[in-house]
């Protein structure tokens, strides 16, 4: 099916997309001048779920993320210049300049901050889903996470107590694939379908090609529909690939720990070329138009976050919390 431009569904989540990419593809651009001194997980090939989540969520709603959480900060709605102000480790960062790109935060969206420690931030969405169903404020919380945190304890025990409760909790599971350099077959058994898996827990599980991001509006819109008609949670896996190394700004294929064929393989199933080529091609230069004011904004984001200033020494301890 080819799209029009009379349908702004895919015009928006094109535009997310490439925003989203093209700001994770300057980070590892300009990572090597040495300014962003945190370590950086970054998202390029996985933009289809932020990409669609971006068009589902309410501003209301809560939302947790991994230390791979850019892309879920900015589909929230969360500052481009906070965000790279953070990296950066100015004061103007969304964490004032001390939490790096692996704890973002922005509570005037209600994006609740995301976590170095794999399967960490899982039980705060919970118990922000808790919190809602307690005030009966109709609002959803969001837990974004990889394949790897359904390795942690703390997964099934925060989804048996989602589901017993019936509390409004969208787990939202990335699978691409591997955990590090580790692919899912060396650390869970062959065969193993994570969604079959879940779904004995009790939940109610779809899942998705995670790089086509109609069927990942769609299967979102299912799950909000129903959780927030008091269903209770939901666990979504969507199948999807990073094509950078786990930490940093380089692809790592000399490795050996995946296949190039493989990697391949993905690359050919990039989510924005996909949504592009349903796109009517006479709208191209409308998308281009879209592409031009995406990357002024990323230049502008860099530009306020090289200017900014660093947070004074006598800051350093406010605004901590443990």
């Amino acid at each position: 099916m080819v799209y029009s431009i009379k349908n702004k569904l895919p015009i928006k989540l094109y535009k997310e997309m490439y925003r989203i990419r093209s700001t994770e593809e300057t980070i590892a651009q300009k990572y090597h001048e040495g300014q962003m001194r945190c370590p950086t997980h970054l998202s390029v090939g996985q933009e289809a779920v932020p990409a669609a989540f971006s068009q589902l969520v309410k501003k209301d709603d809560f939302t947790v993320s991994s230390h791979r959480g850019h892309a879920h900060y900015l589909a929230k709605g969360g500052n481009l210049k906070s965000m790279i102000a953070e990296i950066y480790g100015k004061k103007t960062g969304c964490s004032k300049g001390k939490g790096g790109s692996m704890h973002l935060i922005d509570l005037s969206v209600n994006f609740m901050g995301t976590s170095a420690i794999v399967g960490n931030s899982i039980p705060i969405g919970v118990g922000l889903g808790l919190s809602a169903k307690i005030k009966n404020t109709k609002q959803i919380s969001f837990a974004f996470f990889g394949d790897g945190a359904i390795e942690e304890g703390v997964f099934y025990e925060s989804i048996n107590f989602a589901t017993v409760k019936k509390l409004p909790v969208i787990f939202m599971c990335e699978n691409n694939f591997y955990s590090v350099y580790s692919p899912l077959d060396v650390r869970q058994p062959k065969g193993r379908s994570i969604s079959k898996m879940v779904s004995a827990i009790g939940p109610k599980v779809l899942s998705c090609d995670g790089n086509d991001v109609f069927q990942v509006y769609k299967t979102i819109n299912k799950a909000i529909q129903k959780t927030r008609n008091g269903e209770g949670p939901f666990f979504l896996e969507f199948f999807t690939y990073r094509w950078l190394e786990h930490c940093g700004p380089n692809y790592d294929n000399s490795l050996g720990y995946r296949k190039k064929k493989d990697f391949d393989n993905w690359k050919k199933k990039d989510p924005i070329i996909k949504l592009r080529k349903k796109i009517n091609k006479k709208f191209y230069p409308t998308l281009k138009k879209i592409e031009q004011e995406v990357d002024k904004e990323i230049i502008n984001a860099f530009n306020f976050a090289e200017k900014s200033p660093f947070p004074k020494e006598s800051e350093a301890y406010k605004g901590i919390y443990a």
